[in-house]
C-alpha cells in the first residue's frame, strides 16, 4: 500500500521517465514502480530532470494481480507503460479495479483497446473509475485534431494521418513486432470493424508541410477506430501513420514480414520469445533524449460528411515528451475532479480535447492547430 496518489508502473523505461519528469512539473507525489529497484533508482537519479525536487519513492514489485493490488491500494491513479499491453496489461487493469484506482496506459495495440472496452469497461464504469488506454502522442494528439474538426456538425468520416521524427524505443519496437505478428488491424467502416489488407504494404500519403510523398502503414489499426466506434457522430475512421525517415519506413514491412514468417509455426510462448529477440536486434538501446529540431510530429485529420468538410493540422515536437505530459496532466486532473466519462474512454473523452491541447501548448510541444472548414 502507498501513501502517494500516483503510481508510474514501468518508470525505468524511456516513456516512464518522462512521465515522472512531468509529474514533478505538476508537483505530484508518485511511486516509481517496476521489477528492478536498482534500475528504477538509477533511472530516476540519472535520467529524470529535476528529480531531486520531486516527492517520490521507488518500489520494486512482481507482476501479478495480488502484488500489484497491494501496491496500488491508497493510490488514485496508475499510469502503466509496461507493454506489450495485450501480454502484460490484464494484471495491471485487474489490480487497478481491485484497488479502486484509475487506469491509464500508453498503448497503441488495437486488440488491447478492444479488450479493455469489451472485457473491463463496464466494471470500471460501475466503480466510477476511468479506464483510458492509449493516452499518448501517436493517438491522443491526432484525436485532438479529430475532435476539433468534429466541432463542425454533420461530419461523419475521419481520415487521420500521424507522423513523427526519430526512432522508436525498445518497448515500442517490441510492441510493433508482436502486434503485427499476432493481431489483425482494423479500421472503422460504417460503425463496423473492417480488416486492413495485411498484404497491401506501404501506402503513399500527401501530408502538409512537404512536397515529397510520405510512406505510411496502418500501424496496427491504432486507437482511434476503437474510441470513435461509440461516438454517434462518427461512422467511418481510417488511420495511417509513419516516421518521416523514408529509409526506415521502407525497411519496416520487410522486418515485420520476415519475423512473421520465421515464427509462424511456433507455439505462442516460443513465438513471443523469438519476436522479442528480433526486436532486440532492431533496437536494443534507449534512444537519446528528444531534440525538437529532429523529433517533430505531425497530426493531420480530414473530416467529411454529406454536406461539409474540415481539415485540422497540428505540428509539434518531441512525441515521447508529449506522451509524458499527457499522462501527467491526466493524473493531475483526476486528483482534482472526476473524469468527464467513467469506464472505457479516450483521453479527449475523459478530459476534454481543448484541455489536453492547452496542456500541450503550455509546455511548447505543439503549435496552434491549423483548421480549415469548407462551408
Amino acid at each position: 500500500m502507498t501513501d502517494k496518489p500516483v503510481v508510474v508502473y514501468g518508470a525505468s523505461g524511456y516513456t516512464g521517465r518522462l512521465i515522472c519528469e512531468y509529474l514533478r512539473e505538476y508537483n505530484l507525489p508518485f511511486v516509481a514502480a517496476g521489477r528492478s529497484e536498482e534500475k528504477l533508482t538509477s533511472s530516476m537519479t540519472t535520467n529524470v530532470a529535476g528529480i531531486e525536487t520531486a516527492d517520490y519513492e521507488v518500489v520494486a514489485v512482481e507482476h501479478d494481480v495480488a502484488t500489484l493490488t497491494d501496491l496500488f491500494k491508497g493510490a488514485s491513479v496508475v499510469l502503466n507503460t509496461v507493454g506489450p499491453f495485450a501480454t502484460h496489461g490484464p494484471e495491471v487493469v485487474e489490480a487497478c479495479l481491485a484497488a479502486g484506482a484509475h487506469y491509464l496506459d500508453t498503448t497503441g495495440e488495437q486488440d488491447w483497446l478492444i479488450t479493455c472496452d469489451e472485457k473491463y469497461g463496464a466494471d470500471f464504469e460501475s466503480a466510477g473509475l476511468l479506464l483510458a488506454p492509449g493516452v499518448a502522442q501517436m493517438y491522443t494528439t491526432g484525436e485532438i485534431a479529430a475532435q476539433l474538426c468534429l466541432e463542425k456538425p454533420g461530419l461523419d468520416t475521419l481520415d487521420i494521418a500521424v507522423f513523427w521524427g526519430g526512432s522508436p524505443t525498445i518497448a515500442s519496437t517490441l510492441t510493433i513486432l508482436v502486434n503485427a505478428a499476432l493481431s489483425k488491424a482494423y479500421y472503422l467502416q460504417q460503425n463496423q470493424y473492417e480488416e486492413w489488407d495485411p498484404e497491401a504494404g506501404l501506402y503513399q500519403l500527401v501530408i502538409p508541410g512537404q512536397h515529397e510523398l510520405a510512406l505510411a502503414l496502418p500501424w496496427g489499426g491504432t486507437s482511434h477506430p476503437v474510441w470513435f466506434k461509440r461516438d454517434p457522430r462518427v461512422a467511418t475512421c481510417k488511420v495511417l501513420g509513419g516516421v518521416f525517415n523514408r529509409p526506415l519506413m521502407l525497411g519496416v514491412p520487410q522486418i515485420v514480414a520476415a519475423a512473421i514468417d520465421a515464427t509462424k509455426d511456433m507455439d505462442p510462448d516460443d513465438r513471443y520469445a523469438a519476436l522479442t529477440a528480433t526486436a532486440a536486434q532492431v533496437m536494443n538501446q534507449m534512444p537519446p533524449r528528444e531534440n525538437p529540431r529532429i523529433n517533430k510530429s505531425l497530426d493531420s485529420v480530414h473530416a467529411s460528411g454529406p454536406l461539409g468538410r474540415a481539415h485540422c493540422v497540428i505540428h509539434g515536437n518531441s512525441n515521447y515528451k508529449q506522451t509524458g505530459l499527457l499522462q501527467a496532466y491526466a493524473a493531475y486532473s483526476l486528483l482534482q475532479q472526476k473524469p468527464l466519462k467513467a469506464g472505457f474512454a479516450s483521453g479527449c473523452q475523459a478530459f476534454g480535447h481543448r484541455e489536453l491541447l492547452g496542456a500541450l501548448r503550455s509546455f511548447g510541444l505543439v503549435m496552434e492547430p491549423i483548421i480549415t472548414v469548407e462551408r
